[in-house]
């Protein structure tokens, strides 16, 4: 099987001059995979819009209506969230392409996917776009495919929390949330406490980290944490909301994150449940970012990664991890 990929050039017409989110972090990525040994086993597909009708039950009429209206002059939603012209059929494009790769996967037309999409979407919450965010392509994606009676666990490595998803599914056993973080940073969400609420509680899982912690503190809690917990929800999708702001060379970062760190991330996910899907959120260091994507492309795969960063944590969280297997015990067997 060959590794689905979403993408449009489309993509590239939602730009802000001098924005960290703007269009050369796909063209970095792009020219990354077509000079890489792995382009000619890349599928690549080109993404249908997400009818609105489809949006509305994840995202609120006044929402959209804000982004459309935006949409049609140009405009700031808030201080660091932009729209351009046509910004809202681009991003309608950017969740029709999650879904459609989301459906492909479950329905086992391939194993795996990449969706390298923006605007990214992980901020972007029930009745408010934030975040660089306007629609959240991943929820979007769970959701649709919760619909159809099936277990998605959305796993978010990104640097800052994805409040967003987090709102959507919060009070949800069908999707459950994971994610590890920098914290105290923007949002300002994913305390260690924040678990889920009525029939949700429990499925929302988050670690939030302190500056300078790397790969040993992740990928401990990986074994002993989000892990053991996905192997006993057992999701029928994972989704991998892929920020790579967690880099240890981003410049919105804080945590110490190499490309080997994202590839060991994939290949712990992929060993729960082989249908799994990524997509693009945060991750700002041009010079890198391709190589980040082709490092996750390449677990999904079952392929080496030949590419070394040196790089150390300089805080070693294990009171984080412990303090929050303590927390859930209640709830799954740690």
């Amino acid at each position: 099987m060959m590794t689905l990929i979403v993408y449009s050039d489309r993509f590239l017409e939602h730009d802000q001059f001098n924005h960290p989110e703007n269009s050369e972090r796909l063209v970095s990525i792009m020219r990354t995979l077509r000079k890489s040994k792995t382009f000619e086993k890349l599928n690549i597909i080109s993404p249908q819009p997400l009818d609105e009708k489809d949006i509305l039950e994840v995202h609120s009429e006044e929402m959209i209506k804000k982004i459309r209206e935006l949409s049609e002059t140009g405009g700031w939603i808030d201080l660091d969230t932009y729209v351009c012209l046509g910004s809202y059929d681009i991003a309608r494009l950017a969740a029709g392409g999650v879904v459609m790769l989301a459906s492909k996967i479950i329905s086992g037309e391939d194993e795996n996917g990449f969706a390298l999409v923006r605007p990214p979407g992980h901020h972007a919450t029930k009745n408010r776009s934030m975040g660089f965010c306007l629609l959240n392509n991943v929820a979007l994606a769970a959701y649709s495919i919760s619909k159809k009676n099936k277990r998605v666990l959305i796993f978010d490595h990104d640097v800052h929390h994805g409040n967003g998803t987090q709102d959507i599914f919060y009070e949800s056993s069908k999707v459950m949330y994971q994610s590890f973080h920098l914290s105290p940073h923007y949002p300002g969400t994913g305390d260690i406490d924040e678990i889920g609420e009525g029939d949700g509680e429990g499925y929302t899982i988050n670690l939030p980290l302190p500056r300078g912690a790397g790969e040993r503190t992740v990928l401990e809690a990986m074994d002993e944490v989000f892990i053991p917990i996905a192997e006993e929800f057992k999701p029928d999708l994972i989704i991998v909301s892929a920020g790579f702001d967690s880099h240890y060379q981003d410049m919105l970062g804080g945590l110490r994150l190499s490309a080997e760190s994202f590839y060991k991330i994939i290949c712990k996910l992929k060993s729960v449940q082989p249908r799994i899907i990524c997509s693009l959120e945060g991750g700002y260091k041009l010079e890198k970012l391709g190589m980040l994507v082709l490092s996750e492309i390449l677990a999904m795969s079952r392929k080496e990664l030949d590419y070394r960063e040196k790089v150390e944590e300089t805080v070693y969280a294990k009171d984080r991890i412990d303090e929050l297997k303590k927390i859930l015990n209640e709830y799954w067997s740690l």
